[in-house]
């Protein structure tokens, strides 16, 4: 068995349109299956089944399970990456508020469809060098990007916009992931305006 980072990467990029198709099967039935019956119980052979492979089918493209969580987890920091640049290159409602509630009803929405998954992906999924620098890559772009709408906006009150911008990801990211995404969820609706509440309070009070 591969060691070290070598035991995380796929065995195969697909170059034909037939093995893209096959790979894509295997990452959205291991989701399901990491979703449904957590790590542990989350086995190659259940993504196969769910898949609609062989088991040797599989391991074709991933040579363990830990493979294939390491690119579920590189999928969904490229795609926060992206609802980030999105955000930045779309249009933002005026008032403060409303700004906030967009960046929390984003993390709650991410968080709500498969909060098994999440769990998964965050607290139990292995760790590469790429998923590491993914992860710093995902939050600096979040922490830049508050940080200019901060010092930009009229309402805000803090003075020291970095440690604002950062204290406002770093928050939100883990609220959600802890309230959202444990096995007895909090009122989804009442946590979205507390949040929203908190965050608003911190960057206008006068003084901070």
């Amino acid at each position: 068995m591969p060691s070290g980072p070598r035991r995380l990467q796929p065995r195969k990029q697909p170059k034909q349109v037939r093995a893209e198709l096959t790979r894509q099967r295997i990452l959205t039935a291991a989701a399901e299956v990491f979703a449904d019956y957590g790590y542990a119980a989350g086995t190659t052979n259940r993504i196969a089944e769910r898949a609609g492979i062989s088991i040797g089918s599989l391991y074709q493209y991933y040579p363990n399970k830990d493979a294939v969580l390491a690119e579920l987890t590189a999928a969904h920091l490229d795609a926060g990456l992206a609802l980030v640049r999105s955000h930045q290159e779309g249009e933002l409602p005026e008032a403060l508020e409303d700004i906030v509630r967009l960046f929390v009803r984003a993390a709650i929405s991410d968080h709500r469809g498969h909060p098994q998954l999440h769990r998964v992906l965050f607290e139990q999924a292995p760790r590469t060098p790429q998923i590491f620098e993914m992860m710093y890559e995902y939050e600096a772009a979040s922490v830049d990007f508050i940080k200019a709408l901060l010092e930009r906006h009229p309402e805000v009150k803090v003075e020291d916009t970095q440690t604002a911008a950062r204290l406002v990801v770093t928050s939100a990211g883990l609220l959600v992931h802890q309230l959202v995404a444990e096995p007895n969820p909090i009122d989804v609706d009442r946590f979205e305006n507390e949040l929203v509440a908190m965050l608003t309070r911190y960057l206008t009070a006068a003084g901070s």
